[in-house]
């Protein structure tokens, strides 16, 4: 198990002197390491995140707008669903962090193509955007329940 703190990675070791004996944990310092990261263009559908994540029929082409409109309208968290089913979480890329939701808010039910760098922590995908446009092309089906 690792975890960082204040810029640096510790890894937790388990020690026991036989299998019997309950392990004890020690925190051992490692250099600084960062997250995966890639430069990379997604495409898929900005949307609030509690419906991606609670309504699994829902996708980056099939879903229902209004409800989008309204949670994005609510403040929930906006993010890019890809047309995998991969969730983007929108970061600025620095720190501090500062909202990109201001910026993705005129997309909220649009498909788009964004280029940026993608970093990748335990599952997490999040993307810095450099640049973002609309796909108007894609047929989307914006009534799905």
């Amino acid at each position: 198990m690792t975890w960082s703190a204040r810029g640096a990675t510790w890894i937790i070791l388990a020690v026991g002197v036989s299998g019997a004996e309950p392990a004890v944990a020690q925190a051992v310092r490692k250099p600084d390491a960062h997250a995966a990261t890639s430069t990379a263009t997604i495409e898929g559908l900005v949307r609030d995140i509690s419906c991606a994540m609670q309504n699994l029929t829902t996708s980056a082409t099939k879903f229902n707008l209004q409800c989008a409109l309204q949670c994005a309208q609510h403040g929930s968290p906006l993010i890019i669903l890809a047309k995998d089913g991969t969730l983007f979480v929108p970061i600025s890329g620095s720190t501090p962090d500062s909202s990109q939701r201001d910026r993705l808010l005129p997309f909220v039910g649009k498909y788009v193509r964004v280029s940026g760098t993608i970093f990748e922590r335990g599952g997490t995908h999040a993307i810095a955007i450099n640049k973002i446009e609309e796909l108007k092309d894609v047929h989307l089906i914006t009534d799905a329940q």
